[in-house]
Formats: structure tokens, sequence, C-alpha cells
């Protein structure tokens, strides 16, 4: 065997198993954990914390800024039974939200946004199926929220509304667009803190607090607010995907902690052992929060605030709690005098659109970060763009895809043409390398320098037929990333059965395209290998019929080989998102007909017919 062939050999085995190396050691367990979480959350959802477990940013000394060791204070509180959502929701005085995209409610207790549905996104393909709940209440089974306040200097006697603090409501009844509201409270020392809550038309909540003072001395509070989710949400497990705590912490950069990363920090508090965090002390330019593969919240201070940030989980009963906080510099009320603080809280869609919009309208520090572009963001993000661009000009995703892969194509054309006709010239020479075999049968080594003089002679790249490989693997990770991380694709239907082109294709081989009732992937042990839809099945076969374009290698080993790598493709491609499935059975396509014409160019005669008559036993012509 030539050493091109072994390399090529060589190859195509280290492809194929990484394929099956990632399904057998990745891909299987994930699922396994996936199953053992939603196990575990149905058993903790019997409990959950109470409403007060929130933790509070706490300063550390009077008039001064918190120590270093200073975390969010309060002792664990104790569980309470879980309720349903209504009644929880109707166990106090709200305010309604009603926008174009969200729908909720503001709790007058803590004045806390605990009550966020997500209108246009719905939790199945179905649309009238449920809104995708994203906030909700403590005493629920799921509680996540935001709250916004003020500590008192450590050592000081002024009361700070707390999260049982109940707020007076003054004007209007319902938070819109058009309609901000307005809470207040009096502490009964002099401090009246008054609470403006406004709202555009898609996720952005403004947060403005007035602290006006009229008491004999002047007063040194801290504004803080703080996202908390209780327990561990189901999580998609995939190694490509960051869900969890996120922030860019001004020069520290962006920082991304899963929820089993952030269980096994360093401990904040030698005194508080079930509690672990990381800080980020006297930060700027900064945003943080909590984030799901396509929703978010997260915390939007002013980009010139000084701050101290942090991420933390706690052990609350039986449950952890995830949080991300701030405690801003702090601010002198004086006699007579009034403050003003104002932050801004993204609770909603990772719409590529409206956090791009969000990020230059506030002078964020890089918020499009919030979407998880990935380490290849400078491919990642130019492929959603020409998707998004064509989506807009066809209405429909997967067409878009389609004529992003011509485009693709197109641009690379030069490069493809030069490795066909190489091929081309590669098969024109095929007898004289057979000669070789025959002329040298026990002399590799001289086999190999003849060889590579007909290469030189003939001026034909031994390697170039790699190249339309190697332009396929940024092409295929950056339309993987877009289908699975971006929400545009979410639900995006294509024609027929493809509902969903970030879900893989529903139909099954093994249950007979749905005339047998039962799903296949439940069998023990190999039911993973058997969701094998009908465009899986397309895009084996347009493979096939690409690798049979190339004339039958000699090498027995080598045949096998390639005879079994569309079927082995054929299974490893069919649990991954439909729209890639789509893309690689167009582009074999598109591969066919490309290659056939440069061939046909170079004066190579296209063996196409020839090879897959002679693959079901049918006499292949010779030339």
């Amino acid at each position: 065997m030539m050493p091109d062939n072994r390399n090529t050999i060589l190859a195509v085995i280290l492809s194929g198993f990484v394929l099956i190396a990632w399904q057998y050691f990745y891909n299987i367990p994930t699922m396994e954990k996936q199953r053992a979480a939603e196990q575990a959350q149905k058993q903790a959802s019997q409990t959950t914390p109470a409403p007060g477990s929130s933790t509070t940013p706490t300063p550390a000394q009077q008039g001064g800024t918190p120590s270093a060791g200073a975390i969010p204070g309060g002792p664990a509180a104790t569980p309470a039974a879980v309720q349903p959502r209504d009644t929880v929701l109707a166990a106090s005085p709200r305010i309604k939200i009603n926008t174009p995209s969200i729908t909720g409610s503001i709790a007058l207790k803590g004045a806390r946004i605990d009550d966020v549905a997500l209108v246009k996104y719905r939790e199945t393909v179905d649309p009238k199926s449920p809104a995708i709940e994203l906030f909700s209440p403590s005493g629920t089974k799921e509680p996540f929220y935001a709250e916004f306040g003020f500590s008192a200097a450590t050592g000081s006697t002024l009361t700070m509304p707390t999260p049982e603090t109940m707020w007076t409501q003054e004007g209007v009844n319902a938070l819109t667009p058009t309609t901000p509201v307005v809470l207040t409270y009096n502490n009964g020392q002099g401090l009246t803190f008054k609470r403006t809550i406004s709202i555009d038309d898609k996720y952005l909540f403004t947060i403005k607090d007035d602290v006006s003072n009229v008491g004999d001395k002047a007063a040194t509070i801290y504004p803080y607010g703080l996202i908390s989710r209780h327990g561990v949400p189901q999580v998609s497990g995939y190694y490509i995907l960051h869900e969890g705590l996120i922030g860019y912490l001004g020069d520290e950069g962006l920082k991304e902690f899963g929820y089993k990363k952030m269980d096994d920090e360093k401990k904040c508090d030698p005194s508080a052992p079930t509690r672990s965090c990381i800080k980020f002390d006297h930060v700027t330019n900064a945003w943080f929060g909590i984030t799901d593969k396509y929703w978010a919240a997260t915390l939007l201070p002013s980009p010139t605030a000084k701050m101290d940030a942090k991420f933390s989980s706690n052990l609350v009963g039986t449950l952890r709690t995830y949080q991300t906080d701030y405690l801003l510099d702090p601010v002198t009320v004086s006699i007579g005098g009034t403050t003003t603080t104002t932050v801004n809280l993204f609770a909603g869609a990772k719409e590529s659109a409206t956090v791009d919009a969000y990020d230059k309208q506030l002078k964020l520090n890089k918020f499009d970060r919030l979407i998880d572009w990935g380490w290849f963001y400078f491919i990642t993000r130019p492929m959603f763009w020409l998707i998004d661009f064509f989506f807009h000009i066809v209405g429909n995703f997967g067409v878009a895809i389609l004529l992003v892969t011509v485009l693709v194509k197109l641009v690379f054309f030069p490069l493809a043409n030069k490795s066909y006709a190489s091929m081309a010239k590669m098969k024109a020479v095929q007898p004289q390398l057979t000669a070789l075999k025959e002329r040298y049968p026990d002399d590799k080594v001289k086999q190999q320098q003849e060889m590579m003089e007909i290469y030189k002679k003939e001026k034909i790249n031994p390697i170039a037929g790699c190249l339309p490989i190697l332009i396929q693997i940024p092409v295929f990770f950056s339309l993987y990333k877009v289908l699975f991380v971006t929400i545009e694709m979410r639900h995006a239907p294509f024609f027929g059965w493809i509902k969903d082109l970030s879900a893989h294709d529903p139909t099954n081989l093994f249950n007979l395209f749905g005339l047998l009732n039962f799903d296949p992937t439940t069998v023990p042990f190999f039911g993973h290998y058997l969701a094998l839809g009908i465009w899986p099945i397309i895009m084996g076969i347009t493979m096939w019929v690409q690798m049979k374009l190339n004339p039958t290698p000699p090498d027995p080993t080598q045949q096998m080989i390639f005879a079994w790598m569309p079927l082995i493709f054929t299974f490893m491609l069919a649990s991954f998102p439909a729209g890639l499935v789509i893309y690689w059975a167009w582009n074999n396509l598109l591969s066919v007909l490309q290659q056939s014409y440069i061939m046909k160019k170079n004066g190579a005669k296209v063996e196409l017919f020839d090879n897959i008559k002679s693959s079901f036993g049918g006499a292949k012509k010779t030339t």
C-alpha cells in the first residue's frame, strides 16, 4: 500500500473513530445525565427555599466599602412546601406587566420582578402550547427572580426595604411600554424610597430609585441588585454551549460558570461552608446574570458605575440557589437631599438583533457575548448574518441555509476548481501508477520515487483532494453552532415534516416512519443509534453517490472503508439538527455537480453511473 493511501485510510479511520467516540463517550453519557437530572428535579420539587431566602449584599463597615471577605449575608432559610404557580401569584398584591413580548407581574411585597412569561415563544412547536416562563416567584417549583434595593452601612440603625417590605403603588396599575409604574416606601426614619419601573416593547426593564432624606442626619447607603435562581435547572449538557452564570466584567473579560463549576468554587466564608462564590472587586463597565440556551436574565448597571460583583452558590435546605449580584459604591443622601440610581434588567429571549441593539443603546461591554457564539466567533457570527439576511428575503430558514451553501460554493469555487482539476489529473495518471506497482512489486521506495516524478511532471498536488473537505469543516462547525445556539432557529420550519430545523429529523426508519407505534430510541444499550430519519438517509445516499464519482480504489482496505463511511456518517449525523443534515445533503449534491463539471472540463471521464452500476453487480466499462 502506497504512503498516500495509508494516510488516506488513517484519516478516514480517525474521523470515524472521533465520531463514534463522541457518540459513545459524550453524547450517550450526556443523555443519561439529562435523565438523571430530570429525576432529581422531580424529587427536589417537593421543597423549595422560602420567599426570603435570597441573600442581600451587605457592606462590611460603617461608612466604608465592603471588605474582601464580605459576601451576601443571612442564614439559610427553612424550605417551604411547593405551591402551584397560580396560588403563589394570587397570594399577594401585584402589578401586571403587559407588553408585546412579555406578560407577568411585579410583586408589591419586596418589589421583586418575579413573574415573566415570553409570549412570543412556546414550549413546543404547537403555537397553542404554553408560553415560556422565565421568572417564577419564591414558593413555586423553580423560583427565579430579580431584586433591587439598598443596604445600610455596617453598624447603621437605618431601616432598609427588604424582601418582606410591602411597597405602596402609585398611579397606574399595569406596566406597559408607555406607562411606567411607581412604588414608594417610607422607612419612618426620614428616608423615602421612590422606585419607577419602566419597560420597552422587548425585554428591557429600567429601574430608577430616588431616595429622599428629610431626617436630621445624612444617610449612607449601598445600592444593590441581584438575580437569584433556586434549584439546578435542566440544561442541554453539551460542551459547545454554556448555560449557567455569565458576565463580562470590565478588564476581567468574559466569565462563565456552569452550575456544577459554581458549586465547586472556593468558599467565600469559613462560617458558611455550604456557600461558594467568586468575587470581582471594584469593577466597572460590567454586566452579569444567568443564562439558559435561549433565554437569559442579566443585570445591566451603568457602564461607569463602580461596584463589587459576585457569583455564588448556596445550599438552602436540600436545594442549591445560584445568584449573581452587585453592590455599588456607597452614596450619601444629605439632609433635605435626594439621590438617584438607575439600573437596567434584561429578562427575555436572546434574539441576536435585540441583544445587539441593547449593546449599542446602553453602551455595554460586549453584550453580544450573551449569545454563546463560541471560540470561532469570527466565523459563526458571519454565518448567522448570512442566513438571517437570506431568511428576510425568502422567509424560510431552511431555504436560506441552501442559498448560503450555494454562496459558499461560489466563493470557494476557484480553490475547489484547482482541487478537482488535480483529482482529474490524478485519475488520468492512474494507469501509470498501476504500472509502477507491476514494474516494482517489491520495491516500495522506488514506487514512491517514480510516483512523485509523475506528479511533478504532470503538475499534480497529491493532497489537493483534501481541500474541499478542509473548507467544509469550519463551515460545517459554524452552521452547527448557529443551528444549536440561536433562538432564531428554534422551531424554525422547513418543508413537510421538518417543523424545527434545530431538532433532529422526527421520522424514523425503524418504526417505518410512524406506522409502528413505538420509539426505537428507547431500546436499551443501542437505542441512541436508532434515530434514523428520512433526511439522514437522503444525506447518506448523497454522500455515497459523491464517493462513487471517483474511481474504485485499487486497495481492498480502502474499498471497504469508503464503502462503509456513508453508512457510518448516516447514523452518526442522524441525531444532529435537521438543518445541518439538510445542509450536508445539499452540499454533497452540489459537490457532485461541481466535480463532474470540472472533471469533464479537464478531459477526465465521469464514471459515476458506471461505478454505481458496478456496486449493484453490473459490469463496469473499461477505458
